[in-house]
């Protein structure tokens, strides 16, 4: 028995069902489930019946979907997850606003006090760094493990709770309240074995005991990563502006972000009454935690969730173009099924049970190609996301990207079978069953509608084919910019000076002069220096005044500060363009001096002026720690990208490592580590068995960590728009192919439907170039009208990712020019086959089909 005769026996089985059923209600609900699941049974008939179809369905569909699982697990992880922390949506960041609408989270000693005075609207306000500190564990075998500081409440406001022991108190979060630290799960685990009676002992850091007080559980998700935390301990009536830190706390009960926001207004007002030298160009204000965790990364997960649908509604608009040739061919069955009885709803339950049975198929494998695609993506070097690991740690096919593939394949599944349900449930009796073929499909509404299909595809794919570009075209000039400096063979590590000896610059100074005369004894080693930061990595600022200049507020301005030794410009290659680099004899004692580069003489001198010989007082008013001597402006450098390559290089001051404040030297031995900067004639790493031995020695047994090489800081410093740019570009090329393949099926089909009309023009005299031109142009209109829909789309769209650009417009012309031609090119290749076969046919032979 053929399938179709068994469904009409089967609709025969329900109706006979009906009748004989006393409960009228029961039956119906009988009568559905008994209909749906022959309904089901059926379509796995017809799809095993037709693999070659059922595999190019579940083609697209897995891709679509698949890709949309991908980007909404990222998503998931990063936006819609909420924070682990107790009560976390009434915790916020504390953040200072500037006149030009700017934020920026650092926090100083005096603005944390200040905002724990606030007392009436917020709770638990701690402070923590921003991004930990590296620490040496000194003994048998050295290590640099990851210790951030934080104040007393920090462990109340986000929930950690301690397995054994406990945090620290408030008077043990005070000045001289002894050398304690808490310990992670995992480093407890990792270097101790889980031991119990843990407590009470102590550890050297950096050659200094301090006493283990707690271990935090292991469900603490620490922000940042932490292997142990130690207590700030500021002093109460600290006047250090430096920003170094981050704070954060929680809403009272009752309290809105609004009243919250309107406190910290009036608080800003009692800071600068207290400290009138205090930067003036700013505010206090609060933010939600996540938000700020977030940043910026929402923007761009948004422009890759829209561009991945995209490719979804095109991989949907092709199979609901097979379907409707399918129903085409099925017409005769659906117009018997009619003639029998079948009422019109029974035709279209069909056809969406299947099409929504095809979709379900579609994203189970589109979940399996989700799940492989996410690891791609992050093992793809995407550069830092918010809330995710370096291992992908974070992202997981959890409920929420279960039920949004479940979503996604049900909306997909009715998106596409609805169209070609509707019109083959309507099928013309009469001339159905006159026909003695299936070359007619389903008239005027569904050749539209497969229209329509197609406009869309090619509207849709020009619009990522245009953002592909445009990400491309930033690539490119990414890679043109200058970063000002050759980071060629050239390789840094980081070291932790912790501990009394290096809290005097002259520790450090002699650790520096002791390392680069024993690393620059290595063979094939060119060039040995230090530096505080490094190029690409951010940097600190401090304000500055010129010397002779009448001031209009505290300072004359503010720039990057840095301190580096001797060879740092040798060893990145930076140029020395006026006056003279550091040497051996600019020491503390010697006379203090500076080197400014080029943007910062451009920004504070006139053309024509010479700032060589002139002086800076650096640091005034930020604190007792960064008030500094009068420096003399020895040299001019070229500029150097500190922060990203897409932004312009910031005005920089830098001054000998030797000559820092010892202030600084003690500040930056808490909060961050120095950086060796190696320049070898040949491949670095090579080299650093050698150098990390000399440096072991000359420390006195610390380790070093974050090995890097300068032209991997580069990379890593575009990973984010290369990230983006690789995404849109593979989701344009599969709109681009999923475009390509829909005009050249329906050409086909178009073809396969008009012989016998080619035929009959042919016959009356219709020449091959005519009818090849014929239905080239035929095609070509549908490829055209999308191209129109598309360039306005991406007009629009293109805003999106403006901020993502660089060196190039959101409207850039030959983008907009060489992508629809590019289009074009593609729909003209996948007509002109379909209308050369259409122009070959024998006219006898199409003149005798049905």
């Amino acid at each position: 028995m053929n399938p179709v005769s068994l469904q009409v026996t089967a609709e025969f089985k329900f109706r006979r069902a009906v009748a004989c059923r006393p409960n009228r209600r029961f039956a119906e609900w009988g009568t559905l489930m008994t209909s749906f699941l022959a309904d089901i049974r059926y379509a796995v008939r017809m799809f095993w019946k037709n693999p070659s179809f059922t595999f190019a369905v579940l083609a697209a569909l897995t891709l679509g979907i698949g890709a949309n699982t991908a980007i909404f697990s990222v998503v998931n992880a990063v936006l819609l997850k909420p924070l682990t922390y107790p009560d976390a949506d009434r915790i916020v960041q504390f953040l200072n606003t500037s006149r030009e609408g700017g934020e920026f989270p650092g926090a100083s000693a005096t603005k944390f006090h200040i905002w724990q005075e606030q007392s009436s609207v917020f709770q638990d306000v701690a402070a923590y760094d921003f991004s930990g500190k590296g620490l040496n564990l000194t003994g048998a075998v050295p290590e640099q493990v990851h210790g951030v500081h934080v104040s007393e409440a920090y462990f109340r406001l986000f929930g950690a709770r301690t397995i054994l022991g406990r945090t620290f108190t408030p008077e043990e979060d005070q000045p001289h309240g002894g050398n304690l630290v808490v310990l992670s799960y995992g480093f407890w685990k990792r270097k101790f074995g889980a031991d119990p009676h843990i407590i009470g002992r102590t550890i050297s850091l950096s050659g200094e005991a301090y006493t283990i007080l707690g271990v935090i559980g292991q469900e603490f998700e620490s922000d940042p990563a932490a292997d142990l935390w130690l207590p700030f301990q500021f002093p109460p009536n600290s006047t250090d502006q430096a920003h170094y830190f981050t704070s954060a706390g929680r809403l009272k009960p009752g309290v809105s972000l609004s009243q919250a926001n309107a406190q910290l207004k009036l608080a800003y007002n009692e800071f600068r009454r207290r400290y009138p030298d205090a930067d003036s160009n700013s505010s206090f204000a609060a933010k939600p935690l996540k938000d700020s965790i977030v940043g910026n990364i929402r923007k761009s997960l948004i422009i890759l969730i829209v561009a991945v649908s995209f490719v979804l509604l095109i991989a949907c608009a092709n199979v609901a173009n097979l379907l409707m040739v399918r129903a085409a061919g099925r017409k005769r069955e659906f117009a018997i099924r009619a003639a029998l009885g079948a009422r019109r709803i029974r035709v279209i339950s069909q056809l969406l049970v299947e099409s929504i049975l095809l979709a379900l198929t579609g994203g189970a494998l589109g979940l399996g190609l989700g799940f492989v695609g996410v690891r791609w993506l992050l093992s793809v070097r995407p550069g830092a996301i918010p809330r995710i690991g370096e291992d992908g740690a974070g992202v997981s096919i959890d409920w929420r990207v279960a039920l949004f593939t479940i979503g996604v394949s049900v909306l997909t599944g009715i998106l596409f079978g609805l169209i070609p349900a509707i019109g083959a449930s309507r099928p013309d009796l009469s001339t159905t069953m006159n026909e003695g073929g299936s070359r007619s499909g389903f008239g005027l509404l569904q050749s539209k509608a497969r229209s329509l299909l197609i406009v869309s595809e090619v509207g849709l794919a020009l619009v990522l084919v245009v953002g592909a570009g445009l990400l491309i075209r930033t690539f490119i000039a990414l890679r043109m910019v200058q970063p000002g400096f050759d980071g060629h063979n050239v390789i840094t590590l980081e070291m932790a000076l912790n501990g009394p000896r290096f809290e005097e610059t002259a520790g450090v100074a002699q650790l520096v002069r002791d390392s680069r005369d024993q690393i620059g004894s290595i063979p094939g080693v060119e060039e040995v220096a230090v530096s505080n930061t490094l190029p690409l990595n951010g940097g600190f600022g401090l304000p500055f005044i010129i010397v002779g200049r009448p001031l209009k507020g505290p300072a004359t301005g503010g720039a990057e500060w840095k301190a580096t030794s001797p060879g740092y410009f040798n060893a990145l290659r930076i140029p020395i363009l006026r006056g003279r680099d550091f040497t051996v004899s600019d020491v503390g004692g010697a006379p203090p001096v500076v080197i400014i580069s080029v943007a910062f003489a451009k920004t504070n001198w006139k053309k024509g002026e010479d700032p060589i010989g002139q002086q800076l007082i650096i640091g005034k008013g930020v604190g007792p720690e960064f008030e500094e001597p009068t420096r003399t402006i020895i040299g001019i450098v070229g500029d150097v990208h500190d922060g990203a390559l897409d932004q312009p290089a910031d005005p920089v001051m830098i001054i000998p490592l030797s000559q820092m404040p010892d202030g600084i030297t003690k500040l930056n031995s808490h909060v961050g580590p120095i950086s060796w900067i190696i320049r070898t004639h040949s491949d670095p790493h090579q080299f650093m068995p050698a150098v990390t031995e000399k440096l072991r020695v000359a420390s006195g047994g610390f380790p070093v960590a974050h090995i890097r090489t300068m032209d991997e800081i580069t990379i890593r410093s575009t990973a984010r728009q290369d990230f983006n740019m690789l995404l849109l570009s593979i989701f344009g090329f599969a709109a681009l192919m999923l475009a390509a393949i829909g005009i050249y099926g329906l050409m086909a089909y178009t073809v396969a439907q008009r012989v016998r009309e080619i035929g009959i023009r042919m016959a009356l005299g219709a020449d091959r170039t005519h009818i090849r031109n014929m239905m080239v142009w035929q095609g070509m209109r549908l490829a055209l009208a999308g191209v129109v829909l598309g360039v306005a789309g991406a007009f629009a769209l293109t805003r999106l990712i403006a901020s993502s650009l660089y060196g190039v417009k959101s409207w850039d012309p030959a983008v907009f020019i060489l992508v629809p031609t590019l289009l074009c090119s593609v729909a003209l290749a996948a007509t002109w086959m379909p209308a050369v076969r259409a122009s070959r046919l024998d006219p006898m032979k199409a003149l005798r089909i049905d």
